[in-house]
């Protein structure tokens, strides 16, 4: 690692007026604050179609996966969808494994329409605990998304400093040193 982190924030939402995406580049303006460099990667910009193993990678998987393996920190949002993260950052998690995530520190944002997005979370949790990464234990709920932006800016203060703690957290614990692989990790050997 770099004396200045690299942090890649992978947005799960595909609308245009995303507040998923506004929630990960606040993130993202955290690292940059703590000092490191920050990039957006926006799902809408990839041609990712539905995982096949027997295909492998396809489309643009493999510009996705180099991007994640070449950062120090991944900081994943997701909108909440049926109590769970979205189907686009499910499909680009599926293309990548443990040579992406692997020790990798890791932030979680969750946004809802409604309340609070907390079972979003849980699962993008134990995927990442499943792929043998760093989840950072600070994380961001965002509900009621349409109120608690304007103009793009987060309106509530302590939500706003909560979101640039996750993108400080994400440079301040890139280089954390990992846990023992996890129980699930080693169990996670695939569908092959």
């Amino acid at each position: 690692m770099s004396d200045s982190p690299r942090v890649v924030g992978v947005v799960g939402s595909l609308r245009d007026g995303s507040y998923t995406r506004l929630g990960v580049r606040r993130a993202l303006d955290g690292s940059r604050r703590a000092g490191g460099t920050a990039e957006l990667i926006d799902l809408r910009e990839y041609d990712l179609p539905a995982y096949d193993a027997d295909r492998g990678e396809a489309g643009d998987a493999s510009s996705l996966t180099a991007a994640i393996r070449d950062a120090d920190a991944v900081i994943l949002g997701t909108p909440m969808y049926h109590g769970s993260y979205s189907s686009p950052l499910k499909t680009a998690l599926d293309y990548c494994g443990f040579e992406e995530f692997e020790d990798k520190t890791v932030g979680l944002v969750a946004v809802a329409g409604g309340g609070f997005p907390v079972t979003a979370l849980e699962h993008l949790r134990s995927v990442c605990r499943a792929l043998n990464a760093w989840v950072i234990p600070h994380q961001v709920a965002i509900p009621r998304a349409s109120t608690q932006f304007e103009d793009g800016d987060v309106v509530d203060a302590g939500l706003d400093e909560r979101t640039l703690t996750l993108g400080r957290r994400a440079v301040q614990y890139a280089d954390i040193e990992p846990d023992p692989d996890s129980f699930e990790g080693t169990q996670n050997v695939g569908a092959n």
